[in-house]
């Protein structure tokens, strides 16, 4: 068994850590309104539908991270206006129903077309399994970079348009009589989602992206009943979470993701099993 103190000691560890860091305070701040808006689906789709862009770049030579973060911005606005196309409804749940149709539509497309590139056009090989899971070996310094920039956009969105998102999200019309742009808030909270996805598949794959921003958000939601207890206690699982990961991938030498999105589970599963009482039958 390793000694955990490696993590700090070798280089490639000690990047890894900080960038699960980075992760773990984008998916604190985030996660909560991920959660709060029923936008699990969208956060894990908006690393998926990325694949294409990220193979193709890949493939030609182009800066993965960049066409990535290009693909996952308009991803991001083509759900925002398919849903908007399809008559969202002015409550939270109807906008939750048309975002998660016009979702899985995109997802599907985006899918599809990366498997045709990665398989028949540029014959993709382990550049599929690194996108898609991960690797512990693959980060650089670019990685970090922008994993720490959508950490302070994560912090700057959430202190400036929080009070918009959770009026849009509990009290959609009481928010535009209050005069709140509310409309233009939930295009930058997808734009943030879907940046901050990218930035988290070099770590933990594109297929991996919740366990990051949603399950320690959803294990919070059942511990704490604010918004600021659930960005708090949301940050400190993804923290722990992706530590214990990152020990348990370097230990049985596999790639991160795998282990982070286990722990993820099993953690929302006991709080959810420790947490039934309290609920109303």
């Amino acid at each position: 068994m390793p000694s955990p103190l490696d993590l700090a000691d070798l280089p490639f560890l000690r990047e890894a850590l900080l960038e699960l860091v980075l992760l773990a305070v984008t998916g604190g701040v985030l996660g909560a309104w991920i959660v709060l808006r029923r936008l699990a689906f969208f956060s894990h789709a908006a690393g998926s539908a990325t694949f294409p862009g990220l193979v193709a770049a890949d493939a030609s030579g182009v800066t993965p991270m960049i066409a990535g973060v290009a693909v996952a911005l308009g991803y991001a606005g083509a759900v925002q206006r398919t849903a908007s196309a399809g008559g969202t409804s002015a409550r939270s749940d109807g906008a939750a129903r048309d975002h998660g149709e016009a979702t899985a539509l995109l997802l599907v497309a985006a899918l599809a077309t990366g498997v045709i590139l990665a398989s028949d056009v540029f014959e993709s090989g382990a550049v599929v399994d690194r996108l898609l899971f991960g690797t512990l070996l693959g980060l650089d310094t670019a990685d970090v970079v922008l994993s720490a920039a959508v950490a302070v956009l994560a912090v700057a969105g959430a202190l400036a348009l929080g009070r918009t998102w959770s009026a849009g999200g509990f009290d959609p019309d009481g928010a535009r009589s209050l005069g709140l742009s509310t409309a233009r808030a939930d295009l930058l909270l997808l734009a943030l989602v879907a940046v901050a996805a990218v930035a988290a598949i070099p770590a933990v794959g594109a297929l991996l992206v919740t366990a990051i921003y949603v399950l320690p958000a959803a294990a919070a939601r059942m511990l704490t009943g604010s918004i600021r207890g659930l960005v708090a206690c949301a940050l400190a699982l993804a923290l722990a979470e992706g530590v214990a990961g990152l020990y348990l991938a370097y230990w049985l030498d596999v790639p991160a993701g795998p282990p982070v999105a286990v722990l993820g589970a099993l953690v929302c599963l006991t709080v959810a099993a420790a947490t039934q009482h309290r609920r109303p039958a």
